[in-house]
């Protein structure tokens, strides 16, 4: 991406986030002001990202060796996604799994019956639940391109 592209960007996401939080305001559960205070979060970390982007491109005009690094901070970028309940990780290999970074469990059992490999899935939250918050991911993910997933582990 060009500085505009991200300076752009980097306004999106500071704009999304006083969306947010003005969101938050008329929440009436504490499941949906968590939900919104994770959504904050894991704008700031992308905010954060874009300004070390735009920081690290500025080096560079300046014939510093920021290249490599920049590089680097825009394919991390690339890859970011902002989780709002669960975060699910699966290794097929060992058959393990592990929800929102705890210890990774075995999934994998065997008794005299065979063999059972038992992990769970996201379920996405529907728009009932994330309330007002729907719409605004929904803007996020097509402003953006930062996908936000809302989805529970069962």
């Amino acid at each position: 991406m060009t500085s505009d592209q991200n300076l752009m960007l980097y306004a999106k996401l500071v704009g999304f986030r006083l969306v947010v939080l003005a969101d938050r305001v008329g929440c009436d559960t504490d499941f949906l002001q968590e939900l919104h205070d994770r959504l904050v979060e894991g704008l700031e970390a992308a905010i954060a990202r874009i300004q070390t982007i735009m920081a690290l491109e500025r080096s560079v005009l300046t014939g510093d060796e920021a290249a490599y690094q920049l590089d680097g901070e825009t394919e991390i970028f690339g890859r970011c996604a902002i989780s709002l309940l669960d975060d699910l990780e699966i290794d097929f290999d060992t058959h393990e799994y592990r929800i929102n970074g705890s210890d990774w469990i075995n999934a994998l059992t065997a008794d005299y019956s065979g063999v059972d490999i038992d992990c769970p899935e996201l379920v996405a939250l529907t728009e009932d639940e994330l309330g007002s918050l729907a719409q605004i991911v929904k803007d996020i993910t097509r402003e953006t391109g930062i996908p936000v997933h809302a989805a529970r582990a069962v």
